[in-house]
């Protein structure tokens, strides 16, 4: 079957197909209003050397860096990431979802951390209420094994919390799929409504019971068939005289 006869199927079924199709734009809208859209802030922070490790650089923290700082990254992103973490966020008044991880491609103790929501205004502060959460955590790890505070690992924000932006991916996604399914189960349903009408009627029926096929052949009777030559023989008998 080509494009032109799928055409004029659609033409000649387009009652069928009408419906389907109304019916998909119905769908398609209710997942465009259903499926709210998410905003997503991120910011960017660095873990720096203490102050007693820059000495020998004048106090420049930029100009030290040691491998033990992306390993405390990863560290402190795993346990920002934590559901202990989680229900802290969400006492300070963290909304959304938060994520915390080492900046991808980064060459030194990077890390991102992103909010999303479906409220921008909510979403922003959230950003700005764990990048200072994860500041305090990171005084908190080492105050617990008794750092000096001059010999601390600091943080300094290198990307703020940016304006959230509309992620508008999965919404798309699921509007596409809803479509594309509609528009295929239409198409579906009138090639099954077309195939019906072009079935002859009463074709492959099965025949009542008890009604014989036209070419079988009736059985011969059991019984013989009376020839005129047995019909004078009765008459005559065996004598040659009549019977009585």
């Amino acid at each position: 079957m080509d494009l032109a006869e799928i055409w004029r199927v659609m033409r000649r079924r387009w009652y069928v197909l009408l419906p389907g199709l109304l019916l998909t734009a119905a769908l398609t809208t209710a997942v465009h209003l259903l499926i709210p859209v998410e905003y997503q802030s991120q910011s960017t922070v660095t873990l720096l050397n203490s102050s007693k490790a820059t000495e020998a650089f004048d106090g420049n923290p930029f100009l030290s860096t040691q491998a033990s700082l992306t390993g405390m990254a990863d560290g402190l992103a795993r346990n920002l990431n934590s559901d202990g973490a989680k229900a802290d966020l969400k006492a300070l008044g963290v909304t959304g979802k938060h994520e915390v991880k080492i900046a991808d491609n980064a060459q030194g103790p990077f890390m991102w951390l992103t909010v999303t929501g479906t409220d921008p205004a909510a979403v922003l502060k959230s950003d700005e209420l764990l990048a200072g959460y994860a500041d305090k955590r990171l005084k908190e790890f080492q105050t617990q094994q008794s750092v000096a505070p001059e010999a601390m690992i600091r943080m300094a924000t290198i990307v703020p919390p940016q304006k959230p932006e509309a992620q508008t991916k999965t919404r798309i996604q699921y509007i596409v799929m809803v479509g594309a399914l509609g528009f295929v189960l239409s198409l579906v349903a009138i090639f099954f409504v077309e195939a019906r009408r072009r079935t002859p009627r009463g074709k492959n029926r099965p025949a009542p019971a008890g009604t014989p096929a036209a070419d079988t052949p009736a059985p011969a009777s059991a019984t013989p068939v009376a020839t005129d030559e047995t019909m004078a023989l009765r008459t005559v008998g065996p004598s040659g005289a009549g019977s009585p």
